[in-house]
């Protein structure tokens, strides 16, 4: 059993709500106040099953057709499979017939039938074809063209079942909806049940839900958890994608969601106030606008209304090649939307765009980059080439083209998040991958993706800035990894591929790799020297003599570091010129090392050595010979026995 939805369309009193309850035997008009004006004001719900053998179901939304409710009707014709368009046959097309009919344009709603209702009220038979005639000429420039006309009578019952078996034609070679395993519920309703607490509805797309999942209300990200779920007043473990779904939510109330807002999966989607997309002007019988949309000019910097999914919120324009938007410009119209409010959309999303007044759809698009990092600067009454071709290559490219442009505008990023990046399915990205490596375009490397060249630039900053570092500390080993990890903006999970890419049959970058020396807590450039200079290494010879002179009664730590300074000091240390026993005593290294082979003889002679024994024995003072003891047992060499050592097992 499959899951459609379709809305309704068309004028004020044309009968939509009427012909839904035939249909359906639901009533869609649910608020007191429809029902007692007889006119739909906010969107009603109702399904029916088809006459098929697997009993698939339709969820029928139904709009609200009155001028002054348009922006009530935008909320529910997002993610529509299909249009049920009603003209009442004893009126024909009338003003929002035409404006519903450019909105499901501009959402590019391809499949369409045309419920030729109130048959019963015409009492001419020449009407009729009349009217047909003019519905064929509006459908004509739209993908409704050739849609069935089905005339009707809801009062009678006549044609109902002839619509019935025509829907069922008309939906049942559609394909399986997309199921990127990203679940997104655009809200449309919101409402509580006593005992149950908050439930929204909306059409399910991309993804699955189940009872038990975490999910996310967006723009603001608060956290809840799937309670329950139906779908056409039927409980269901599981809702799948393009299915009319309830979902009762715990862990939030009703006053944290609203319609508009968006249900996801935690972290697969985000919310911005800035969009990048590709408008269209309506175009569709100038008759239904006032001004002409032939005759409109969306400028530069104008404010709209702008509608997507359920969300609605106001917009500004701007134009990112010349200064306006017209419907006969050749160009791909991109534009940047800079939002009053976030929104949680996804690339590929259509919208509608209407003026705040004169209260007119003027156009809509598709949304390109759903949130991007920059804006745009305009040079000349224009972006850079660069923006347009990401934008174009991002919008109708193919895989490979489309990974490519995300890439350039994420640069370096884990894999796993480039699906969503690019809002493409595993399929697509697998295929795009492929691709680009193949051709020596993207590097994969520990699951970071990126173009080659970001990787190359990566490496160049990484240089530029590490050649910094060590000119403003010439005694340090090298950066330390988390300070030039947080200067070059990486992930922990990119930047430590970034130092694992070997470079593989591209020359350039593994010489770029070979700069970089990755010395654990540290890293440095490979040409990076530790070197003193005359002072400091006068300074170190003259302390290594008073070393070797005096080899087991060296100075302390604080007097080397007084001599030196600390930096010169921590440079001997970690090349080992020195050995550190403790907070105050330092050896040379052949001076130590004769020291533990000595200890290991006496203990291995008499069974034990006491700190006296040490100190006659390498004439030195009870304080170098506990300081040596002490550093024994700590790295288990030896083990303190009362006043004496022992070899630890």
């Amino acid at each position: 059993m499959r899951h459609y939805t379709i809305a309704t369309a068309g004028h004020v009193d044309h009968g939509k709500s009427t012909l839904v309850k035939a249909l359906t035997g639901i009533n869609p008009d649910r608020l007191i106040e429809e029902q007692k004006r007889e006119m739909t004001i906010d969107l009603g719900f109702a399904y029916l099953t088809l006459p098929t053998q697997a009993k698939d179901v339709v969820g029928i939304i139904d709009v609200p057709g009155h001028i002054d409710f348009i922006e009530n009707m935008l909320a529910g014709v997002g993610g529509i499979d299909a249009a049920l368009l009603i003209i009442a046959a004893d009126e024909g097309p009338m003003p929002q017939t035409r404006e519903h009919l450019a909105i499901l344009d501009l959402l590019k709603v391809k499949r369409g039938i045309v419920a030729l209702t109130k048959t019963d009220l015409v009492p001419d038979p020449e009407w009729l074809p009349l009217v047909i005639d003019d519905i064929r000429a509006l459908l004509a420039p739209t993908p409704l063209a050739n849609a069935p006309i089905m005339p009707v009578s809801a009062r009678q019952g006549k044609g109902l079942k002839e619509l019935l078996v025509e829907l069922n034609k008309l939906l049942r070679d559609l394909p399986l909806p997309t199921d990127l395993g990203k679940p997104r519920l655009p809200i449309d309703r919101v409402f509580t049940i006593a005992g149950f607490g908050t439930v929204v509805t909306g059409t399910l797309v991309e993804g699955g839900l189940a009872i038990g999942d975490e999910v996310a209300i967006m723009p603001k990200g608060t956290l809840a958890r799937v309670r329950g779920l139906q779908t056409h007043g039927k409980k269901m473990e599981q809702a799948q994608p393009g299915s009319r779904v309830a979902v009762n939510l715990t862990g939030i109330s009703l006053d944290d969601v609203k319609r508009g807002d968006t249900l996801i999966k935690p972290g697969t989607l985000s919310a911005s106030t800035r969009i990048d997309v590709q408008i269209e002007l309506a175009h569709l019988h100038p008759s239904a606008f006032i001004p002409h949309p032939a005759s409109f000019v969306l400028r530069h910097n104008t404010e709209v209304k702008f509608f997507c999914g359920a969300a609605e919120t106001l917009a500004t324009v701007k134009v990112l090649e010349g200064s306006e938007i017209t419907a006969d410009k050749q160009q791909e119209n991109f534009a940047q939307l800079e939002l009053a409010e976030p929104v949680a959309v996804g690339r590929g999303d259509r919208f509608i765009l209407r003026l705040p007044s004169p209260s007119i759809t003027i156009g809509g698009g598709t949304v390109i980059d759903p949130s991007p990092t920059l804006r745009y600067r305009r040079r000349a009454g224009r972006v850079g080439d660069e923006v347009l071709t990401r934008l174009d290559a991002t919008l109708k490219g193919t895989p490979a083209e489309r990974i490519e442009a995300t890439l350039r505008g994420k640069g370096l990023c884990a894999e796993a998040d480039l699906a969503a990046a690019a809002q493409m399915s595993g399929d697509e990205v697998a295929i795009g991958l492929a691709e680009l490596t193949q051709n020596g375009k993207v590097l994969l490397c520990e699951g970071v993706v990126g173009l080659t060249e970001a990787w190359q630039i990566s490496y160049t900053q990484a240089a530029t800035i590490l050649g910094s570092f060590h000119k403003a500390n010439p005694l340090a080993e090298g950066m330390p990894r988390d300070t030039l990890r947080s200067r070059l903006g990486l992930s922990p999970k990119v930047f430590g591929a970034l130092l694992r890419v070997e470079g593989v049959g591209n020359p350039q970058l593994a010489t770029l790799y070979s700069q970089l020396i990755d010395g654990g807590e540290t890293v440095r450039l490979a040409a990076h020297v530790v070197q003193f200079n005359g002072v400091q290494q006068k300074a170190v010879d003259a302390l290594m003599r008073q070393i070797r002179a005096q080899a087991w009664n060296t100075p302390l730590i604080k007097d080397c570091r007084a001599m030196l300074g600390d930096d010169v000091f921590e440079v001997l240390l970690r090349q080992q010129k020195l050995m550190a026993l403790g907070p105050d005593v330092v050896f040379l290294p052949e001076t130590y090392q004769a020291a533990v082979a000595r200890v290991r003889e006496v203990i291995q002679r008499d069974g034990q050595i006491t700190a006296a024994q040490v100190r006659d024995m390498f004439n030195t003072s009870r304080k170098y010979a506990l300081a040596l003891l002490e550093h024994l047992d700590e790295i288990g060499v030896t083990k303190r026995v009362g006043d004496a050592r022992v070899l630890r097992n």
